[in-house]
């Protein structure tokens, strides 16, 4: 039997699927490691962690498949954006990993953006906003304040281009990876030679760009030792891991919409082309489905709340759960069940780390309004999920008025193990709400890609009808409809009636929030 191996690098964990060649999952593993914070807004990985767990999780899942080695065609990598490493000619990591969710470039950020202006770079880039987040900011920082290592790197690798060296001995990223770097022209999909100039560097102290998709190379006998597999094995390059993840829900042409609701809640729609959003307001990425981009618009707290929540106000549940074996969000949710949609009249505003998009407004915050003395728990549960699915609904808006309509949502994340919410989002939406099974979108997408890198299927198209599978469909309901439209109305209503209050509690000018502010969460 041949197989097939996905591999995702994520912030703090690395995972690994083997999949059969005819879609199905034969075993996942995972090895997480913890970032370090040396100092306020840096976040840092020695870079051979994101090597160390490679290597453990591949020996972990082929040991828990019990496959042979070499019955493994391809393997497929994809990983987090923006995290940058320099290496020597030899690909040997010289300083850390700075992590996407380091903020120390801020100074460089602003420079950067007062060169260029947002308009040119979303334009070349498909970025809306200039955050200390994209790689230029923080390639820029390295020349600034530490300008000897800056000279002595030979490379700067993003994290999937640090495993493909490891694999394969070449220097290679993808259009995928590259499309959040502020260093690359998404439409003339190749380096931006202006940013280049400005940072500091030349094409060639960057990877070589390919396609995702394309065969990055092939196992050398070193990497096959230290992973378990055999020398020869194809290696492809799958790009980030929103463009895995939404191949690994099916979400490979326009008319579908996923969204995951985990920590964030972050959406994908399939477009041709860049330029369909005339406010430059949605993030574009270089999809992982051949010839194809992605939008992506992020809200950093989507079941984050509900978190907060169970953490906070919670903590009968908690210990219940704890006594009874049971999940405390279940035991939250079955009290959410029993109030009517609308929550009696009590809307939340789910920003506790602010609003990005479609709002983007930074000094947001999350706000209950409408509480009475008849609301209880299960109403301030229900608020939650209900305002999760509100802002959802408010990007599906965002993204049909970029050219990119739904017609239906394919739902993945720790949030659609919840019918309750589910259905929610549905009634709220007014579209019927798919969710599959799995929920390592990003690995079953990197192994979809690796299947037509090896020939297994023909394309992406046959590879989604092996190995994407419906577990539920959920149908708007219409008797919740009028409830629903009133709270969305009033959701909506309070946040720009709250706007001005959120400006004034941050030191900020009333209407000093722009448009272009957001920040990714992964």
């Amino acid at each position: 039997m041949a197989t097939l191996l996905g591999l995702d690098i994520g912030t703090t964990a690395v995972k690994a699927g083997l999949f059969a060649d005819d879609g199905r999952l034969l075993a996942i593993a995972g090895e997480e490691y913890r970032l370090g914070t040396p100092a306020p807004d840096r976040t840092e990985l020695d870079p051979e962690r994101y090597w160390e767990g490679t290597c453990a999780a591949v020996r972990r899942v082929v040991a828990a498949a019990a496959v042979e080695p070499g019955s493994i065609e391809a393997v497929a990598v994809s990983s987090q954006g923006e995290t940058v490493i320099p290496v020597d000619p030899d690909g040997r990591a010289i300083g850390p990993a700075i992590v996407w969710l380091d903020n120390r470039a801020a100074a460089e950020a602003r420079s950067l953006e007062a060169r260029f202006g947002l308009d040119r770079i979303y334009d070349v880039t498909g970025i809306p906003s200039v955050v200390p987040t994209w790689t230029a900011c923080k390639l820029l920082w390295w020349r600034t304040n530490d300008p000897d290592l800056f000279a002595r790197t030979d490379r700067f690798l993003l994290v999937e281009d640090f495993i493909l060296h490891r694999l394969t001995g070449r220097f290679v990223t993808d259009a995928g990876i590259q499309c959040t770097s502020m260093l690359f022209d998404i439409v003339e999909r190749r380096w931006w030679p202006e940013m280049l100039d400005v940072v500091g560097i030349d094409e060639r102290r960057l990877a070589e760009p390919m396609a995702p998709g394309e065969v990055a190379g092939r196992l050398t006998a070193t990497a096959g030792e230290a992973l378990g597999l055999a020398e020869g094995t194809l290696v492809i390059a799958a790009g980030m891991d929103q463009g895995a993840g939404a191949v690994g829900v099916g979400n490979v042409a326009p008319g579908i919409v996923s969204e995951s609701t985990g920590g964030a809640l972050t959406l994908q729609a399939t477009v041709q082309s860049h330029g369909g959003d005339e406010s430059r307001q949605t993030p574009v990425y270089i999809h992982s489905a051949p010839g194809r981009y992605l939008y992506c618009p992020v809200c950093p707290t989507g079941g984050m709340a509900l978190t907060w929540f169970r953490d906070t106000l919670g903590l009968d549940e908690v210990e219940r759960a704890r006594r009874e074996g049971r999940n405390a969000y279940d035991l939250l949710t079955e009290r959410a069940a029993s109030v009517p949609a609308g929550s009696d009249g009590l809307v939340m505003l789910p920003h506790l780390a602010g609003a990005f998009s479609p709002e983007y407004d930074p000094a947001a915050r999350g706000v209950f309004y409408g509480f009475g003395l008849g609301h209880g728990q299960g109403h301030f549960v229900r608020a939650i999920l209900e305002a999760v699915a509100f802002m959802l609904r408010r990007n599906i808006e965002l993204l049909a008025r970029a050219g990119a309509p739904a017609a239906e949502i394919h739902s993945h994340g720790g949030g659609a193990r919840s019918p309750l919410w589910n259905q929610i989002k549905a009634d709220v939406c007014g579209m019927d709400v798919i969710t599959l099974q799995g929920e390592d979108a990003a690995v079953r997408g990197d192994a979809m890609l690796a299947g037509v890198a090896a020939g297994a299927f023909r394309d992406l198209d046959e590879a989604g009808r092996a190995m994407v599978t419906v577990q539920d469909r959920y149908r708007p309901d219409p008797t919740t409809h009028e409830a629903y439209e009133a709270a969305y109305r009033t959701y909506r209503d309070l946040f720009e009636a709250l706007r001005p209050l959120f400006a004034v509690s941050a030191g900020q000018p009333t209407g000093s929030a722009r448009k272009h502010d957001m920040n990714p969460s992964r």
